[in-house]
């Protein structure tokens, strides 16, 4: 399962603090929706980074004291709050949460993190949240930007990742990761909408062999916060649309059971991961498996508004989780 738990706070250590003390509304609707969906394999987006993995530790031993125990961890740097020493957002000051590699009040707000019952190759993770966003293909950089920053200005928003899993039988899995920045909160140079689809494009180029990377190996599951719906909402959809229709890659559509309409969307509410006030409602999170894979069941998890589970949803995020069934054969 992939869910946005928008578990970030404003200070580091804060995160942790608030899953110790074991009083925090929003952390204990989390650990209920988790231990409800019960998922082998569960990636997070949007939650606090500590080089030590101390808060993602103590939420582990809230899901374990409820019964529903996690003895693999991963959790990669993020970009978010590194510092470039660049004016980026252009307010003349150089050491801003705008300033950094990506937005980030400090490094590592809202980063990402694996949780897992099957056993996680760390070592044998490929990290590619060092990847330049002007050594991609075509990379759509903001006209003008400072030659001094685009020869730093890292692509992956938060991270961009391949974790190897050993399924049973020692039969590999990849997860293919990433969480993209928004495609909005900039100026008329359209930098994070420019970002966001290239985030997105990376993994075309890797699939199609145009980086210098090898192409991944399926069996594999592509899980991103992608924070861009293919036909509705802010941002540049044919990035998402190319990724949807890629020969190597599988879309099983998984819908919600709320019965909500949009009508003026053009996209199935059905399949919408997150709700704001603004917008309505999206499609922002993808689980996307290769196309050997047999997927027997999919959805996302939201249900109508009078289950009693859609209250503590509400308290945990405006996104839902996003879940598969992947068939393992013999």
């Amino acid at each position: 399962m992939l869910w946005n738990v928008e578990l970030q706070r404003s200070g580091p250590g804060l995160l942790l603090r608030d899953i110790a003390r074991g009083d925090d509304p929003q952390v204990a609707a989390i650990v209920a929706v988790l231990a409800r969906l019960d998922a082998d394999i569960v990636v997070l987006t949007n939650l606090d980074h500590d080089p030590a993995l101390h808060a993602l530790s103590a939420l582990e031993d809230r899901l374990r004291q409820a019964g529903h125990p996690y003895r693999h961890l991963y959790a990669p740097r993020p970009n978010s709050g590194q510092p470039t020493g660049f004016d980026v957002d252009g307010d003349e000051q150089a050491h801003g949460a705008g300033d950094a590699q990506s937005w980030g009040r400090f490094p590592g707000q809202g980063g990402m993190a694996v949780l897992s019952r099957l056993p996680l190759q760390a070592g044998a993770a490929q990290d590619f949240t060092g990847f330049l966003w002007a050594d991609l293909p075509q990379a759509n950089l903001p006209p003008g930007m400072d030659p001094g920053l685009a020869a730093i200005q890292r692509l992956p928003s938060h991270s961009h990742v391949i974790l190897p899993v050993r399924l049973p039988g020692d039969r590999p899995l990849s997860l293919m990761l990433w969480h993209a920045s928004p495609p909005v909160f900039d100026g008329a140079d359209d930098r994070n909408g420019r970002r966001n689809a290239d985030e997105a494009a990376f993994w075309r180029h890797l699939l199609d062999g145009r980086l210098p990377l090898p192409p991944p190996e399926p069996p594999f599951l592509l899980m991103g916060s992608a924070n861009l719906d293919p036909v509705d909402g802010d941002g540049r959809p044919e990035a998402l649309q190319a990724l949807l229709h890629h020969p190597a890659l599988a879309d099983p559509a998984p819908r919600g059971t709320h019965a909500r309409q949009e009508p003026g969307h053009r996209g199935d509410p059905a399949q919408d991961t997150a709700l704001f006030p603004q917008t309505g409602g999206l499609r922002l999170e993808y689980v996307l498996p290769s196309r050997d894979l047999r997927i027997s069941g999919s959805g996302v998890l939201w249900p109508p508004a009078t289950d009693p589970l859609t209250a503590t949803l509400q308290a945990a995020s405006r996104h839902y989780p996003v879940w598969l069934d992947v068939d393992v054969p013999d």
